[in-house]
């Protein structure tokens, strides 16, 4: 009997949950299934440009684990641009946990309340700094 899935912990929730090649009608059976926990992995690595240590850190997961999310994700993404699939981005195993970004001033990783859409800024840290030297 295999060990029961660990929730991996999220920090985002996209507003859009489907994306769909442009001039492509949506078939039932035509989604790519795009889990929570792989889009995080997704945006952890390949946007906020984390080491995969520090990725699994945040999502409580071992590294191995982490890397066959990333390679899930990865291979399902690629398949839905090369067979212009529809991504749909639902389900998984996922407890919600506070935004993670890295600071793109002095790289450190800090957690927030919300994702924003904004331009990023830098962390506290950051600002405190400038504002003593």
């Amino acid at each position: 009997m295999p060990r029961p899935i660990k929730p991996r912990k999220i920090g985002y929730i996209p507003q859009n949950k489907m994306f769909v090649p442009y001039g492509k009608k949506i078939e039932f059976n035509d989604y790519i299934i795009l889990l929570h926990d792989e889009l995080e992995a997704i945006r952890l690595k390949d946007i906020e440009n984390l080491h995969q240590n520090e990725c699994a850190e945040i999502m409580d997961v071992s590294r191995q684990t982490f890397q066959l999310i990333i390679d899930s994700a990865r291979k399902k993404v690629a398949r839905a641009l090369i067979e212009g699939n529809p991504i749909k981005i639902e389900g998984g195993h996922y407890t919600l946990s506070k935004y993670t970004q890295k600071c793109p001033e002095c790289g450190k990783i800090h957690k927030t309340e919300s994702f924003s859409n904004h331009k990023r800024r830098c962390c506290g840290n950051c600002q405190n700094n400038k504002k003593t030297h």
